[in-house]
């Protein structure tokens, strides 16, 4: 079937140049700011001080490359998808995907949400937002992107939605750690509403929580399949945490943690609930099941995740978003119409526009109207 609607991608990537941190960042943290430098045969890496291993470029823009050539390492900037840091470059690679507009998050901002100086986080994620709102001006209702907070304190992080807003970016990042308590703590309070007044979604993305003292057990690939369970982390926080009670108007994005999980965390979440209820803090109740904020309250979004469509009706889907990953090495580009063709083969035409374009059109305010010329409709 022929989609006569745009395609939107909820979950995009940008590649940060050379310059983005060196060029738009305080002129104190000039001299400690991120650069990109050459590793000879390692390629092209990242250098970020404080963070023990530079950030290789080799999966970060690898859309579109057969499983056997992926390599973490030995890859040159130049060699990468220009669109990852050309707005116009950008544009043919979203209609070569079938794509009309994507939401987009950082890819080295990503390594620095785990580093444990947050004065050094927060003039970096200033630089970036700085450089983030140039990228999406060139393209501004086909490139919308989510600024970054450091969360050094919950007063700061109001500033931090106010300047993300008036930079005309689309929502938050958030870090997977805050610097003052956790996210369940109440001090957070005035920090959530002022999301809900400002209209900015916040999400949590893959990546983004500092590793443990946890070994990996077996192969490597092993750790895989680790990564979503950050998110889930926090997702259970805010919500046996009493966050949505508190704020039942409050939107928050699970980022590229899948979905196909959902049904069986939100039955776990109950039965936890209801069997030991009385572990939860003095005072902390919640008024309907974790199940219910989790369905209204938490948008998810995947890419290759053929569960998610199968569970779509154990769900609520209208909380699920479809996205591309581009140009990261888990992305669907550019074969994501077939993709969507075979995977969402059973969902109804509502439940197909809801996840392919509505959810997240609704969610971030976007004008479909400025879309409407055909840009990212597809057969599937």
């Amino acid at each position: 079937m022929s989609t006569s609607y745009p395609i939107i991608s909820a979950d995009s990537h940008i590649t940060e140049p050379p310059h983005t941190y060196v060029d738009y960042i305080d002129p104190k943290w000039k001299a400690k700011a991120p650069v990109l430098k050459n590793a000879g045969e390692a390629g092209d890496v990242f250098h970020v001080e404080g963070l023990k291993v530079p950030i290789p470029m080799g999966l970060v823009a690898a859309a579109g490359k057969p499983a056997e050539e992926l390599r973490l390492a030995g890859v040159k900037f130049e060699d990468l998808h220009r669109g990852g840091w050309d707005p116009d470059a950008r544009m043919a690679d979203q209609e070569r995907d079938g794509v009309a507009a994507e939401i987009l998050y950082p890819t080295v901002g990503m390594a620095i949400c785990n580093h444990r100086d947050f004065d050094f986080k927060k003039a970096c994620f200033d630089a970036y937002n700085r450089w983030l709102a140039e990228y999406c001006s060139a393209h501004p209702q086909r490139l919308l992107g989510c600024g970054q907070t450091a969360m050094r304190a919950p007063e700061e992080g109001i500033e931090d939605l106010k300047a993300i807003r008036a930079l005309g970016l689309r929502g938050v990042m958030m870090p997977g750690i805050p610097a003052v308590e956790d996210y369940d703590s109440p001090v957070y309070d005035a920090f959530w509403e002022a999301a809900i007044e400002l209209g900015l979604p916040l999400s949590f993305h893959i990546l983004t929580v500092r590793e443990g003292a946890n070994v990996v057990r077996g192969p490597r690939m092993n750790s895989f399949l680790a990564i979503i369970r950050g998110c889930q982390d926090i997702m259970g926080m805010l919500i046996l945490g009493g966050v949505f009670e508190r704020h039942p108007q409050l939107k928050v994005v699970c980022v590229e943690a899948d979905a196909g999980w959902v049904p069986h965390y939100m039955y776990r979440m109950d039965h936890a609930y209801k069997r030991h209820r009385y572990w939860l803090p003095a005072g902390q109740k919640l008024s309907r099941l974790p199940s219910e904020y989790f369905a209204e309250n938490i948008y998810t979004t995947f890419q290759d995740d053929w569960v998610a469509f199968k569970t779509a009706d154990l769900m609520n889907w209208r909380r699920l978003m479809w996205a591309n990953d581009f140009p990261h090495s888990d992305s669907t580009w550019p074969l994501s119409q077939e993709l969507l063709q075979e995977h969402g083969r059973e969902l109804t035409p509502e439940q197909r526009r809801g996840i392919l374009c509505d959810n997240v059109a609704k969610l971030y305010a976007i004008d479909l109207s400025t879309l409407s010329d055909g840009e990212g409709s597809a057969a599937v």
